[in-house]
């Protein structure tokens, strides 16, 4: 089988609601990392045959195709076409793998694949909450099918966490402990700078705005939950924040062509879905078929990047996978990071491809809950 292979890969720093990055035009952020794209590998822009980008809430600035609008905002040749696509959380995940598909099937050689978001000027749901003058309060009420299957009950990601927290037995004391180790962890790869290889600046942004080196356990413990009878507060769920990332997916042919020097393989690529009421819970399933069809075991894995949406998510794909936990976002999550929905699938990838290369790790996996009950998995084998 042809092989797809990333030759780089950047992302801007992940900007806190309200932050540096929030009054970036959508299109100006990616453009950002297209730029510093091309910039690092040296490759001819006019060689590059797509540009898939993920993006969700696809309204004002995000609208009209973004993926192509970033583009053409960088400056680049406009013979070169794009496409935005919406897998939810995990849309720039997903772009990587069409990028791959289109790589490996021989149909393409060089694609550009990413994503970008804009959390503070265009805030979450927003595609949703826009229609609901036309008569739409979600995109689930009126559908007779959706009804006579899953009920007229509320669907949401907070929902699905707390049915999540239950089902599993997983305390309020477990999350915070783990959304406390996610910032101690994201703080000591900032101050060590693990990320300085993958950040380009925006301007006076050079480092990531969302973890918190003033929290603790105890600061924790006195915010109100979510909902009254709940387990869930604000602490043990990512953050709202901006961002863009992306990463140049290639050919065989490509590599021999443009001289390229590869970083990584795509050892395997798949989705899965779950539960829709639950949502957040298809990692589990997803993980397990990767490693199945990839013939491998979860103690192959020397990094693993698992979305940290909200605690329980990893804690449940914890108890159930059984992983090193020492290997499992080694360098914070999105509790701390933050969680730009359309540029998290191919930030994490970034960060678990430098990861794998400062650590010395041969093969890494990410997955991320998303939408709908939805999972991708993605394994690297590090060069």
């Amino acid at each position: 089988m042809a092989e797809a292979y990333i030759i780089d890969a950047v992302r801007t720093p992940v900007g806190k609601k309200g932050g540096g990055l929030s009054t970036v035009h959508s299109a100006d952020l990616g453009a950002h990392v297209i730029k510093a794209l091309m910039l690092r590998t040296g490759v001819d822009p006019g060689a590059v045959e797509d540009v898939i980008f993920g993006c969700c809430d696809t309204i004002g600035s995000q609208s009209g195709d973004i993926a192509r609008t970033c583009w053409l905002a960088a400056g680049l040749p406009e013979h070169v076409p794009g496409v935005t696509i919406d897998r939810q959380c995990g849309s720039s995940q997903q772009s990587v793998h069409f990028a791959a598909q289109g790589v490996m099937s021989g149909t393409s050689d060089l694609i550009v694949a990413g994503g970008v978001q804009n959390m503070s000027a265009i805030p979450i749901s927003s595609a949703m909450t826009c229609a609901q003058p036309l008569g739409f309060p979600d995109p689930f009420s009126g559908s007779k099918g959706w009804v006579a299957r899953y009920g007229a009950g509320e669907v949401s990601q907070f929902r699905g966490a707390e049915m999540i927290a239950e089902k599993w037995d997983i305390t309020r004391e477990d999350m915070e402990a783990f959304a406390l180790e996610s910032h101690q962890r994201a703080i000591r790869a900032i101050d060590g700078g693990r990320f300085a290889n993958e950040i380009a600046p925006f301007g006076d942004v050079r480092s990531d705005e969302c973890p918190r080196r003033d929290t603790s356990r105890e600061k924790m413990a006195k915010l109100k939950t979510l909902l009254p009878d709940g387990r869930l507060t604000a602490a043990v769920s990512s953050q709202i924040s901006d961002g863009a990332s992306a990463m140049l997916i290639a050919s065989e042919r490509a590599v021999k062509t443009h001289g390229l020097t590869p970083r990584a393989r795509v050892h395997h690529i798949s989705v899965r879905a779950d539960d829709p009421l639950y949502m957040l819970t298809a990692p589990i399933p997803a993980t397990r078929h990767a490693l199945q069809k990839a013939g491998m075991k979860i103690s192959d894995i020397a990094a693993v990047e698992i979305n940290e949406a909200f605690a329980p998510v990893v804690l449940a794909w914890e108890k159930e996978l059984h992983p090193d936990m020492a290997t499992v976002n080694p360098n914070g999550g999105a509790i701390a990071l933050g969680h730009p929905i359309g540029a998290t699938g191919t930030r994490l990838m970034t960060t678990l491809l430098n990861e794998l290369e400062r650590s010395g790790g041969r093969y890494g996996l990410q997955t991320m809950c998303e939408g709908g009950g939805q999972a991708n998995v993605t394994i690297l084998e590090r060069l």
